[in-house]
């Protein structure tokens, strides 16, 4: 029953709160968590991880050379979207109050769903050897551009969150979202 009246609570803070994307409340508790410094460094991390494994596909599907440190690549970069997921999910509970689908981060969440099922099909595909190696290159790279698409829609997101900080007075620096 408190966890429906938080919910409730919550939901008259942000129609009651100046349109943004956070509301004080939330702002404050994304603030004091240790799940937004980790974000803050998987992201990034993750970015660096796809534009070397994309670096390598690319030079496997130009030259036939290196599938298997492109193929390693692949899948850690998937491993740090599994991790990236995962973490996101506990931060958004902590900020928003549920693990996924917050309507802050709605639509960033269900594409993020399709990158994770592309990124998925691929380990799939090379476990079970239902690729060939040209084919499996060009899966990940379709789960790469889905991944490009979604990286921009957080960007955008961290974007709006900086400009409601700079609108919102006493409002401390943002920390990435």
């Amino acid at each position: 029953m408190g966890e429906g009246i938080r919910t409730m609570c919550s939901q008259e803070a942000r129609k009651s709160a100046p349109a943004g994307l956070y509301t004080a409340e939330e702002r404050a508790r994304r603030d004091q968590t240790i799940w937004t410094l980790i974000q803050g460094i998987l992201a990034p991390l993750q970015f660096a991880v796809f534009l070397i494994s994309l670096a390598l596909v690319i030079r496997y599907l130009v030259s036939g050379l290196g599938y298997e440190v492109a193929t390693l690549s692949i899948l850690i970069k998937t491993f740090l979207l599994y991790t990236i997921m995962i973490t996101g999910a506990i931060w958004e509970k902590v900020v928003f109050g549920q693990y996924l689908f917050a309507p802050a981060f709605f639509w960033e969440d269900v594409f993020s769903f399709a990158v994770i099922a592309l990124h998925s099909a691929y380990v799939w595909a090379l476990v079970s050897g239902a690729l060939e190696p040209a084919s499996l290159m060009a899966l990940a790279l379709a789960a790469y551009a889905a991944y490009v698409i979604n990286a921009a829609q957080f960007i955008l997101k961290l974007r709006a969150a900086r400009k409601q900080a700079n609108m919102t007075p006493n409002s401390a620096s943002e920390v990435p979202a």
